[in-house]
Protein backbone atom coordinates (compact mmCIF):
# COMPACT_ATOMS: atom_id res chain seq x y z
CA UNK A 1 0.00 0.00 0.00
CA UNK A 2 1.52 3.60 -1.34
CA UNK A 3 2.33 5.78 1.57
CA UNK A 4 2.38 8.03 -1.53
CA UNK A 5 0.18 11.73 -3.83
CA UNK A 6 -5.15 15.22 -11.60
CA UNK A 7 -4.76 17.14 -13.58
CA UNK A 8 -2.32 17.63 -17.27
CA UNK A 9 -3.00 14.79 -18.02
CA UNK A 10 -0.71 13.89 -20.77
CA UNK A 11 3.30 15.54 -21.13
CA UNK A 12 4.13 19.20 -21.14
CA UNK A 13 6.86 19.74 -22.90
CA UNK A 14 9.98 20.41 -22.15
CA UNK A 15 10.89 24.18 -22.66
CA UNK A 16 14.39 26.34 -22.01
CA UNK A 17 14.25 27.88 -18.70
CA UNK A 18 15.61 31.19 -18.30
CA UNK A 19 17.83 31.42 -15.12
CA UNK A 20 17.08 34.02 -12.54
CA UNK A 21 20.03 36.06 -11.21
CA UNK A 22 20.32 39.30 -9.56
CA UNK A 23 17.09 38.45 -7.11
CA UNK A 24 16.64 40.06 -3.59
CA UNK A 25 14.20 38.86 -1.04
CA UNK A 26 10.65 39.88 -2.07
CA UNK A 27 8.77 40.42 1.30
CA UNK A 28 4.86 39.28 1.93
CA UNK A 29 2.24 41.48 2.41
CA UNK A 30 2.22 40.10 5.90
CA UNK A 31 5.92 41.95 6.53
CA UNK A 32 3.80 45.24 6.70
CA UNK A 33 0.55 43.55 8.34
CA UNK A 34 -0.60 45.02 11.78
CA UNK A 35 -3.24 42.34 12.58
CA UNK A 36 -4.25 38.57 12.87
CA UNK A 37 -0.47 37.54 12.25
CA UNK A 38 0.50 34.39 13.69
CA UNK A 39 3.32 34.67 15.45
CA UNK A 40 4.05 31.30 17.27
CA UNK A 41 4.01 27.21 16.42
CA UNK A 42 1.41 25.62 16.83
CA UNK A 43 -1.56 23.94 14.99
CA UNK A 44 -4.40 25.89 12.74
CA UNK A 45 -6.87 25.84 10.42
CA UNK A 46 -8.01 27.74 7.18
CA UNK A 47 -10.84 27.93 5.62
CA UNK A 48 -10.67 26.71 1.72
CA UNK A 49 -13.42 25.86 -0.65
CA UNK A 50 -16.06 25.18 2.35
CA UNK A 51 -13.63 23.16 3.91
CA UNK A 52 -11.55 23.91 7.48
CA UNK A 53 -8.36 22.55 6.06
CA UNK A 54 -6.13 21.98 8.89
CA UNK A 55 -1.96 22.91 8.95
CA UNK A 56 1.03 22.80 11.52
CA UNK A 57 3.26 25.90 11.71
CA UNK A 58 6.71 25.95 12.49
CA UNK A 59 8.02 29.44 13.65
CA UNK A 60 11.92 29.69 13.87
CA UNK A 61 13.68 30.99 17.13
CA UNK A 62 14.38 34.60 16.47
CA UNK A 63 11.79 35.50 14.37
CA UNK A 64 10.94 38.56 13.58
CA UNK A 65 7.26 39.63 11.88
CA UNK A 66 8.95 42.45 9.70
CA UNK A 67 11.93 40.68 8.45
CA UNK A 68 11.90 37.87 5.33
CA UNK A 69 11.79 34.25 6.23
CA UNK A 70 12.35 31.74 3.83
CA UNK A 71 9.07 29.25 3.87
CA UNK A 72 9.18 25.13 3.34
CA UNK A 73 6.00 23.70 2.50
CA UNK A 74 5.93 20.01 3.85
CA UNK A 75 3.64 17.04 2.44
CA UNK A 76 3.00 13.98 4.52
CA UNK A 77 2.83 10.67 2.87
CA UNK A 78 -0.49 8.56 2.67
CA UNK A 79 -2.57 8.24 5.53
CA UNK A 80 0.08 10.65 7.79
CA UNK A 81 -1.11 13.98 8.86
CA UNK A 82 0.49 17.27 9.58
CA UNK A 83 2.72 15.99 12.43
CA UNK A 84 4.90 13.51 10.31
CA UNK A 85 7.68 15.70 9.49
CA UNK A 86 7.33 18.78 11.81
CA UNK A 87 6.52 16.58 14.53
CA UNK A 88 10.58 15.18 14.61
CA UNK A 89 12.83 17.86 16.43
CA UNK A 90 15.51 16.85 13.61
CA UNK A 91 13.43 18.95 11.60
CA UNK A 92 12.49 21.69 13.97
CA UNK A 93 15.64 22.30 14.87
CA UNK A 94 17.85 22.83 11.39
CA UNK A 95 14.73 24.76 10.69
CA UNK A 96 15.68 27.08 13.61
CA UNK A 97 19.04 27.05 13.10
CA UNK A 98 18.67 28.09 8.83
CA UNK A 99 15.59 30.37 9.78
CA UNK A 100 12.84 28.92 8.09
CA UNK A 101 9.48 29.22 8.60
CA UNK A 102 7.50 25.35 8.13
CA UNK A 103 4.18 24.73 7.28
CA UNK A 104 2.63 20.90 6.89
CA UNK A 105 -0.85 20.43 6.26
CA UNK A 106 -2.83 17.70 6.50
CA UNK A 107 -4.05 16.18 3.24
CA UNK A 108 -7.67 15.09 3.01
CA UNK A 109 -9.95 11.58 3.22
CA UNK A 110 -10.25 10.86 6.98
CA UNK A 111 -13.60 12.52 7.22
CA UNK A 112 -16.77 12.13 5.27
CA UNK A 113 -17.28 11.20 2.29
CA UNK A 114 -13.95 9.13 1.90
CA UNK A 115 -13.26 7.83 5.52
CA UNK A 116 -10.03 6.64 3.93
CA UNK A 117 -6.18 7.98 4.41
CA UNK A 118 -5.26 11.55 4.68
CA UNK A 119 -3.78 11.84 0.74
CA UNK A 120 -2.67 14.01 -1.67
CA UNK A 121 -3.66 13.80 -5.53
CA UNK A 122 -1.42 13.94 -8.55
CA UNK A 123 -1.25 13.09 -12.17
CA UNK A 124 -2.81 9.64 -12.50
CA UNK A 125 -3.85 8.92 -8.74
CA UNK A 126 -7.35 9.75 -9.47
CA UNK A 127 -8.16 8.69 -12.69
CA UNK A 128 -6.03 5.70 -12.49
CA UNK A 129 -4.34 6.77 -16.05
CA UNK A 130 -0.98 7.21 -16.78
CA UNK A 131 0.68 9.70 -19.21
CA UNK A 132 1.54 7.50 -22.06
CA UNK A 133 -2.18 7.09 -23.63
CA UNK A 134 -1.98 3.52 -23.91
CA UNK A 135 -5.01 1.13 -24.38
CA UNK A 136 -5.63 -0.81 -21.28
CA UNK A 137 -2.81 -1.66 -18.45
CA UNK A 138 -0.48 0.11 -21.26
CA UNK A 139 -2.48 2.94 -20.61
CA UNK A 140 -3.27 2.64 -16.22
CA UNK A 141 -1.05 3.39 -13.26
CA UNK A 142 -0.88 0.07 -11.70
CA UNK A 143 -1.62 -3.56 -13.04
CA UNK A 144 -5.51 -3.20 -12.02
CA UNK A 145 -5.87 -7.23 -13.20
CA UNK A 146 -4.14 -8.18 -9.70
CA UNK A 147 -4.04 -4.29 -7.98
CA UNK A 148 -6.25 -4.15 -4.73
CA UNK A 149 -9.38 -1.39 -4.96
CA UNK A 150 -7.98 1.71 -2.75
CA UNK A 151 -10.63 4.04 -4.49
CA UNK A 152 -11.93 7.13 -2.98
CA UNK A 153 -15.80 7.14 -2.84
CA UNK A 154 -15.05 10.74 -3.89
CA UNK A 155 -13.44 9.69 -7.08
CA UNK A 156 -16.46 7.77 -8.02
CA UNK A 157 -17.50 9.59 -11.20
CA UNK A 158 -13.52 10.65 -12.12
CA UNK A 159 -11.48 6.63 -12.00
CA UNK A 160 -11.18 4.64 -15.05
CA UNK A 161 -10.14 1.69 -13.19
CA UNK A 162 -9.44 0.12 -9.98
CA UNK A 163 -5.76 1.99 -10.15
CA UNK A 164 -7.02 5.32 -8.33
CA UNK A 165 -6.26 5.81 -4.83
CA UNK A 166 -6.41 9.24 -3.60
CA UNK A 167 -9.14 11.64 -2.54
CA UNK A 168 -10.90 13.89 -5.58
CA UNK A 169 -12.83 16.09 -2.48
CA UNK A 170 -11.11 19.07 -3.18
CA UNK A 171 -8.30 20.52 -5.61
CA UNK A 172 -5.22 19.86 -3.93
CA UNK A 173 -2.74 22.41 -6.13
CA UNK A 174 -5.28 24.90 -5.84
CA UNK A 175 -5.12 25.03 -2.22
CA UNK A 176 -1.20 24.36 -1.59
CA UNK A 177 -0.79 27.90 -3.62
CA UNK A 178 -4.02 28.95 -1.28
CA UNK A 179 -1.63 28.22 1.87
CA UNK A 180 0.79 29.64 0.85
CA UNK A 181 -0.69 32.76 0.02
CA UNK A 182 -2.21 32.42 3.91
CA UNK A 183 0.82 32.09 5.17
CA UNK A 184 2.50 35.01 3.32
CA UNK A 185 -0.55 37.11 4.53
CA UNK A 186 0.10 36.78 8.47
CA UNK A 187 4.14 36.04 8.18
CA UNK A 188 6.88 37.93 6.87
CA UNK A 189 8.10 35.61 4.33
CA UNK A 190 10.46 35.76 1.31
CA UNK A 191 8.27 35.04 -1.07
CA UNK A 192 11.10 34.71 -3.81
CA UNK A 193 11.85 31.40 -1.84
CA UNK A 194 9.19 29.53 -0.88
CA UNK A 195 10.34 25.62 -1.36
CA UNK A 196 8.13 22.13 -1.44
CA UNK A 197 8.92 18.94 0.03
CA UNK A 198 7.18 15.95 1.07
CA UNK A 199 7.22 12.15 1.47
CA UNK A 200 6.48 8.96 -0.50
CA UNK A 201 2.37 10.46 -1.24
CA UNK A 202 3.79 13.73 -0.44
CA UNK A 203 6.75 13.51 -2.35
CA UNK A 204 4.68 12.62 -5.68
CA UNK A 205 2.46 15.39 -4.66
CA UNK A 206 5.94 17.93 -4.51
CA UNK A 207 6.40 16.76 -8.15
CA UNK A 208 2.86 18.12 -8.98
CA UNK A 209 3.63 21.45 -7.44
CA UNK A 210 6.49 21.49 -9.61
CA UNK A 211 5.35 20.82 -13.06
CA UNK A 212 1.43 22.44 -12.68
CA UNK A 213 1.96 25.44 -14.09
CA UNK A 214 -1.19 26.75 -11.59
CA UNK A 215 1.26 26.06 -9.01
CA UNK A 216 4.96 26.25 -9.99
CA UNK A 217 4.81 30.27 -9.79
CA UNK A 218 4.38 30.01 -5.93
CA UNK A 219 7.66 27.73 -5.59
CA UNK A 220 11.69 28.22 -5.88
CA UNK A 221 12.81 24.71 -5.85
CA UNK A 222 11.08 21.07 -4.88
CA UNK A 223 12.82 18.35 -3.14
CA UNK A 224 10.96 15.34 -3.46
CA UNK A 225 11.34 12.30 -0.87
CA UNK A 226 10.47 8.84 -1.98
CA UNK A 227 7.98 9.86 -4.10
CA UNK A 228 8.18 10.09 -7.92
CA UNK A 229 5.44 10.82 -10.36
CA UNK A 230 3.36 8.20 -12.06
CA UNK A 231 4.16 6.26 -15.45
CA UNK A 232 5.46 8.50 -18.25
CA UNK A 233 4.21 11.72 -16.54
CA UNK A 234 7.70 13.20 -17.58
CA UNK A 235 6.69 17.19 -17.76
CA UNK A 236 9.48 19.65 -16.21
CA UNK A 237 8.93 22.23 -15.08
CA UNK A 238 5.51 24.31 -15.31
CA UNK A 239 7.19 27.96 -15.45
CA UNK A 240 9.20 29.12 -17.93
CA UNK A 241 12.07 30.16 -15.31
CA UNK A 242 14.09 27.84 -13.61
CA UNK A 243 12.91 25.42 -11.05
CA UNK A 244 15.43 23.33 -9.06
CA UNK A 245 14.65 19.87 -7.83
CA UNK A 246 16.29 17.13 -6.11
CA UNK A 247 14.54 13.58 -5.25
CA UNK A 248 16.15 11.28 -2.72
CA UNK A 249 15.18 7.75 -3.54
CA UNK A 250 15.85 4.63 -1.87
CA UNK A 251 17.17 1.64 -3.69
CA UNK A 252 15.69 -0.71 -1.97
CA UNK A 253 12.58 0.79 -1.69
CA UNK A 254 9.76 -2.14 -3.16
CA UNK A 255 6.80 0.95 -3.08
CA UNK A 256 8.37 3.38 -4.74
CA UNK A 257 11.57 2.07 -6.63
CA UNK A 258 13.62 4.38 -8.57
CA UNK A 259 15.08 2.05 -10.81
CA UNK A 260 18.59 1.40 -12.01
CA UNK A 261 21.44 4.03 -12.51
CA UNK A 262 20.62 5.46 -16.20
CA UNK A 263 17.93 3.00 -17.02
CA UNK A 264 14.88 5.76 -18.17
CA UNK A 265 12.42 2.81 -18.21
CA UNK A 266 9.61 2.91 -15.34
CA UNK A 267 9.42 0.81 -12.28
CA UNK A 268 6.77 -1.24 -10.80
CA UNK A 269 6.15 -1.72 -6.70
CA UNK A 270 6.51 -5.13 -5.49
CA UNK A 271 5.65 -4.87 -1.98
CA UNK A 272 1.59 -6.50 -2.52
CA UNK A 273 0.36 -3.43 -4.99
CA UNK A 274 0.83 -3.58 -8.70
CA UNK A 275 1.72 0.24 -9.57
CA UNK A 276 4.04 1.73 -11.76
CA UNK A 277 6.01 4.95 -11.66
CA UNK A 278 8.54 7.06 -13.37
CA UNK A 279 11.71 5.93 -12.93
CA UNK A 280 14.15 8.49 -11.14
CA UNK A 281 16.60 8.33 -13.80
CA UNK A 282 13.59 9.41 -16.33
CA UNK A 283 12.18 12.66 -14.50
CA UNK A 284 15.83 14.10 -13.42
CA UNK A 285 16.65 13.54 -17.33
CA UNK A 286 13.80 15.49 -17.81
CA UNK A 287 14.25 18.18 -15.62
CA UNK A 288 17.53 18.72 -16.56
CA UNK A 289 16.94 18.75 -19.95
CA UNK A 290 14.13 21.55 -19.34
CA UNK A 291 17.68 23.45 -17.61
CA UNK A 292 19.68 23.53 -20.76
CA UNK A 293 21.83 20.54 -19.76
CA UNK A 294 23.41 17.78 -21.14
CA UNK A 295 21.23 14.35 -21.09
CA UNK A 296 23.13 12.86 -23.72
CA UNK A 297 25.65 11.29 -21.53
CA UNK A 298 24.99 9.20 -18.38
CA UNK A 299 24.37 11.20 -15.04
CA UNK A 300 27.74 12.48 -13.36
CA UNK A 301 28.20 11.66 -9.38
CA UNK A 302 27.91 15.23 -7.20
CA UNK A 303 29.26 14.78 -3.73
CA UNK A 304 26.71 16.50 -1.41
CA UNK A 305 28.81 16.49 1.51
CA UNK A 306 26.47 13.10 3.03
CA UNK A 307 27.81 9.81 3.50
CA UNK A 308 24.30 8.40 3.24
CA UNK A 309 23.71 8.82 -0.47
CA UNK A 310 25.07 8.82 -4.17
CA UNK A 311 24.09 11.84 -6.01
CA UNK A 312 24.53 12.09 -9.44
CA UNK A 313 23.27 15.53 -12.07
CA UNK A 314 23.12 15.66 -16.06
CA UNK A 315 23.36 19.44 -14.53
CA UNK A 316 27.68 20.69 -13.97
CA UNK A 317 27.91 24.01 -10.92
CA UNK A 318 30.90 25.94 -10.00
CA UNK A 319 31.57 25.01 -6.15
CA UNK A 320 30.15 26.41 -3.77
CA UNK A 321 26.98 26.01 -6.24
CA UNK A 322 24.85 23.07 -6.08
CA UNK A 323 23.36 21.56 -9.72
CA UNK A 324 19.72 22.48 -10.64
CA UNK A 325 18.73 19.10 -10.89
CA UNK A 326 19.94 16.09 -8.75
CA UNK A 327 19.60 12.57 -8.17
CA UNK A 328 20.41 11.09 -4.68
CA UNK A 329 19.84 7.12 -3.91
CA UNK A 330 20.31 5.98 -0.50
CA UNK A 331 20.65 2.12 0.44
CA UNK A 332 17.18 2.41 2.29
CA UNK A 333 13.63 1.42 1.72
CA UNK A 334 10.44 3.03 2.01
CA UNK A 335 11.47 5.52 4.97
CA UNK A 336 11.99 9.05 5.58
CA UNK A 337 15.49 9.09 7.16
CA UNK A 338 14.98 12.09 8.54
CA UNK A 339 17.86 12.40 10.87
CA UNK A 340 20.09 12.88 7.86
CA UNK A 341 17.71 13.64 4.56
CA UNK A 342 16.16 16.74 6.25
CA UNK A 343 19.69 18.20 6.41
CA UNK A 344 20.28 17.36 2.27
CA UNK A 345 16.75 19.20 1.95
CA UNK A 346 17.88 22.10 3.44
CA UNK A 347 20.96 22.24 2.05
CA UNK A 348 19.55 22.14 -1.42
CA UNK A 349 17.14 25.18 -0.85
CA UNK A 350 20.15 26.96 0.72
CA UNK A 351 21.98 26.23 -2.31
CA UNK A 352 19.11 27.51 -4.64
CA UNK A 353 17.83 30.53 -2.07
CA UNK A 354 18.07 33.77 -4.93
Amino acid sequence: MKYSTPWLIGMMAAVALTPMTGWTASPSSGCTATSGLLTASGTYTMSYGGLNRTFRLHVPTGYSPTVPKRLVTIYHGWGGNESEFIGNSAVTSLANTRGYILVAPRGIGSGAPDNKNNSWSFKGSTTGLDGDGGAGILGATCDYTKQTDYSYPSCSAIKQNKCSWTQCQQDDVAFAVALVHYIESKMCVDANNVFATGGSNGGMFSWELGQNPVSAPTFRAIAPLIGLPHRAYLAGPGKAVEMPAMVITGTTDKTVPPGAWDNPTYTTTTDGDFYYYTGATAITKSWAAAHGCNTVANAVSFDEGSTKTDCRTYCSATAPAWPKVLDCRAKMGHTYNLSWSWKIILDFFDKQTI
